[in-house]
């Protein structure tokens, strides 16, 4: 996982070609893993590249040490790592962004291809500064700001500041929505100015097989990040109702885990989305041409 390429937009060894007769599709499908099984699913049934965390249901932490040299040493595609110290807001003390910059350093350690990282002010602007000594310590590790930009008070201005910040290459957003598909307006227009500063937009949350065509076509992104998990019940074969250690019903006794069969079909249906969008750019310049 070492052989990234600082320059935005170059880091090609997280990107998957695809023939489909003389055409070359490029797709990627970024899947968020917080196991080694599911990091090991997610490659057999053609994810290109996982960001690995732990505590999805809280918006994802930084995964055990332990599990990032284990994830690490399980896969071949690349794996991103989210720093992140701690539930809640992206507003970080002093002792927070030093526990991040040494999660950074072990990351690296692992062989860890990048990190996924972000920190705001209190008024719901980039915090920079801090932002940009994570940036700094994760060299030359490909980089990705989370969605903590969809907090801020404008996520399309907030792509320009993000883009200020050396040695970033990629946002992973909703839009500033709940859901990707909700905010499918605002990516169009922050793909838009991604594209002017050359940062790359990752369309996140509530993307699944069933609607990511619908939103490669609408907002143009060519990268694209999601879950895809199914549950399944715990081998547990007794099960007190007296105690639960999770604030979910039945958390204990049921697993979640990336799906296959979900991520190849999102695969499948994200290459038919840019394969739509190269016929939509072949039909206009054959329009500018007459």
């Amino acid at each position: 996982h070492g052989g990234s390429m600082q320059s935005r937009g170059m880091y090609v060894s997280a990107m998957v070609f695809v023939v489909f007769g003389s055409l070359t599709v490029l797709t990627v499908l970024e899947v968020c893993v917080e196991s080694v099984e599911s990091a090991i699913a997610a490659e057999k049934s053609g994810a290109h590249r996982v960001e690995l965390c732990q505590a999805l249901a809280l918006g994802g932490i930084t995964p055990s040490h332990g599990l990032m040299m284990a994830v690490v040493c399980s896969i071949s595609i690349p794996v991103h790592v989210l720093i992140r110290a701690r539930a809640g807001d992206f507003v970080y003390t002093e002792t927070d962004i030093n526990v991040m910059l040494d999660d950074i350093e072990h990351a690296k350690r692992c062989g860890a291809a990048g990190v996924v990282i972000g920190c705001l002010c209190s008024d719901g602007t980039i915090d920079t500064e801090n932002t940009r000594r994570l940036a700094e310590r994760a060299f030359p590790l490909s980089v990705t700001f989370h969605r903590a930009i969809d907090l801020t008070f404008d996520c399309v201005g907030s792509v320009r500041v993000v883009s200020s910040i050396p040695g970033i290459h990629r946002i992973l957003t909703s839009g500033g929505k709940q859901t990707a598909v909700q905010g499918k307006d605002v990516i169009k227009e922050m793909v838009s100015v991604g594209n002017e500063v050359s940062l790359t937009i990752i369309a996140a949350s509530g993307l699944n097989e069933n609607n990511v065509e619908e939103i490669m076509c609408y907002t143009r992104v060519r990268e694209v990040h999601g879950s895809l998990r199914s549950t399944r019940p715990s081998q547990m074969s007794y099960r007190t109702l007296h105690c639960r250690l999770s604030n979910d019903d039945e958390t204990e006794y049921f697993l979640a885990t990336t799906d296959a069969a979900k991520v190849a079909m999102c695969v499948a249906n994200g290459d038919r989305a840019i394969k739509q969008q190269q016929q939509q750019q072949r039909e206009q310049q054959r329009e500018q041409t007459k």
